[in-house]
């Protein structure tokens, strides 16, 4: 799960830092979830219709499995759950995490799916968690906490390579759970619930600046990812199909 939840203390200004000024922005919030959208029209009422259902699936199974909830290790695949949790259980055996460390990812690939019955071109992004579906090319800025590199760099993102996920995580704000201190791990994959397993589990190796190509090696050994930018203070390193912008 993402850790670029910021409600509280930036109000998600990081959100400007998406560019792509064709597209009409809008928000919806339904209890926890807090979901950004850009799309080629206002559609607020499909959001909020396709946030719930999801919300409800994930709820719903929970509260017959409990342990999908709290467990930080990986669960045994479940044929017979919905989709979304069936993403979330396959991302979290592939990564070797909890489900839930998919969730944000998940929820805002399965309402931008949804979203693209009534638009072309999707993005939704939810606590730093992002997933795009793109016709022309937009820059993603990223934010990093303290880093002073923190909004002075961002990714230049392909419509050839859309749909795709880019995910951030930190272990310096956010209410989800990071073992880490990294300022920002961002992955870039195509499954969203796998990129946000990944940006965690990656997170979670970096504590100081020594352990950063440790944690480069990692994500570059996990099946499907496509990008890797970790953030620790003045420390950057990248790794895959990434193109860096100043911004």
């Amino acid at each position: 799960m993402s850790k670029t939840d910021l409600s509280q203390a930036s109000h998600r200004f990081y959100r400007d830092w998406c560019q792509a000024k064709h597209l009409t922005s809008f928000s919806i919030a339904v209890k926890e979830t807090d979901l950004w959208i850009k799309a080629q029209s206002v559609l607020v009422k499909e959001a909020k219709e396709a946030t719930f259902k999801y919300r409800a699936q994930l709820e719903k199974y929970i509260e017959f499995h409990p342990e999908f909830k709290n467990s930080l290790a990986p669960l045994p695949y479940d044929p017979f759950a919905p989709k979304i949790v069936r993403q979330m259980l396959q991302a979290a055996q592939k990564i070797g995490v909890g489900p839930m460390a998919a969730v944000a990812g998940a929820l805002a690939q399965a309402v931008g799916e949804e979203l693209l019955r009534y638009s072309n071109e999707v993005i939704v992004e939810n606590g730093g968690d992002i997933y795009l579906k793109i016709n022309s090319s937009v820059n993603v800025g990223i934010f990093a906490a303290n880093s002073p590199l923190s909004g002075h760099i961002g990714i230049k993102l392909s419509p050839h390579s859309s749909p795709l996920a880019v995910c951030t995580s930190s272990g310096k704000v956010g209410h989800s759970y990071s073992q880490g201190q990294a300022d920002a791990v961002t992955v870039i994959t195509r499954d969203a619930a796998l990129a946000d397993a990944a940006a965690t589990a990656i997170g979670n190796l970096v504590k100081r600046k020594e352990d950063i190509s440790r944690a480069i090696e990692f994500g570059r050994e996990l099946e499907d990812i496509e990008g890797l930018i970790i953030i620790l203070g003045k420390h950057l390193a990248v790794w895959g199909q990434v193109e860096l912008i100043t911004i």
